[in-house]
């Protein structure tokens, strides 16, 4: 049914990566109880407080770990603290990903997630950057064939993003594997998993020479104190945010296995609970323009990401009705192209 008063309901976002049940009303009361006092101190220099925290969790030093104003800031980060060289860069990828080091003068050389490692130039490079869960397509490099890659190139610094390391069930890196591996560096994000993306904070871990190089480079204050505060209470009530995996990628599977019912309508396969589509007809524009006007649905349009072009979009499985809802918008929209 459509949408005829765009008021009465918000946007239902397939749009967003970030997990749709969070439930943050307890943290939010909690930030409100110490709104005033947060708002009337500096934040910590360094998040010292939370580096601590955040090292306990994962059994290494405060030393190893570097509190950020999200991924993002935490690869801009990294390209500065690095010397510039070669990069190897995994496509499709977020435009932030070649901003950042191509901003410090990097080389970058591009190469298919979907290609095996064992064809990765590998010793022509210095840097590896890649996202595992992918970033738009969801595609999951395998921990085996990642640690092989990593043990045969101890020259290549590998630079993995695992912000959406707990959207899939698959084995991923821990942050502890800096401890066997001095050329990798990790990040995390604190804004998928727990619905907070507003918030702008994540983390790096790294081999302590490795992470006093980049740490050199943290901008004093950079991480407010409500975003410090936030990841803090996150930390003490894991409870709290306890993410149904399991159940989100069923419903994420389902809907792709009804929009592959569709012949115009090209599934990227993978394991996690996002995923690519490419339309044969048409733009993922067009299809995004009638989802808003007709339906108060959105999608992610691809066209900006390396490697991808304007018929792709990218889908975030939500719950079952909400799919449901979308499966038929998309077909009423191909019907209007008459397919």
């Amino acid at each position: 049914m459509k949408q005829t008063d765009k008021k009465k309901s918000p946007m239902i976002d397939f749009s967003s990566t970030v997990w749709f049940g969070a439930r943050t009303e307890m943290l939010a009361e909690h930030l409100t109880e110490h709104l005033s006092a947060t708002l009337g101190r500096y934040p910590e220099r360094d998040a010292a407080t939370l580096r601590k925290m955040i090292a306990r969790r994962h059994d290494l030093t405060d030393e190893e770990i570097i509190v950020t104003n999200g991924p993002t800031g935490a690869l801009y980060q990294i390209a500065q603290g690095l010397k510039p060289g070669k990069l190897l860069l995994t496509v499709p990828s977020p435009p932030e990903y070649k901003e950042a080091f191509e901003l410090y003068g990097y080389e970058i050389v591009y190469v298919s997630d979907l290609e095996p490692i064992a064809n990765w130039p590998l010793d022509k490079v210095d840097y590896c950057l890649l996202s595992t869960p992918n970033n738009p397509d969801g595609h999951i490099v395998s921990h085996s064939e990642l640690v092989g890659a990593i043990k045969r190139f101890p020259h290549v610094k590998f630079v993995i993003d695992q912000s959406y390391a707990t959207f899939t069930t698959t084995n991923m890196l821990s942050s502890k594997d800096i401890k066997l591996y001095p050329n990798l560096i990790l990040v995390w994000s604190f804004s998928q998993s727990y619905g907070i993306p507003g918030l702008r904070i994540g983390y790096m871990v790294a081999d302590k020479p490795i992470a006093n190089q980049i740490a050199r480079y943290t901008i004093p204050w950079s991480v407010t104190s409500i975003a410090q505060e936030a990841a803090k209470y996150i930390l003490i009530h894991p409870a709290q945010f306890a993410l149904p995996i399991r159940k989100w990628l069923r419903n994420a599977q389902e809907l792709m296995s009804h929009l592959r019912t569709f012949d115009a309508l090209e599934v990227i396969n993978n394991e996690t609970t996002f995923f690519l589509v490419k339309v044969k007809v048409g733009t993922a524009e067009e299809l995004r323009l009638f989802l808003e006007e007709n339906y108060n649905m959105t999608i992610a349009v691809m066209s900006d990401y390396y490697g991808l072009d304007e018929t792709y979009m990218r889908i975030s499985a939500l719950n079952e009705e909400h799919n449901q809802m979308l499966i038929e918008a998309i077909g009423e929209w191909l019907d209007t192209k008459n397919v």
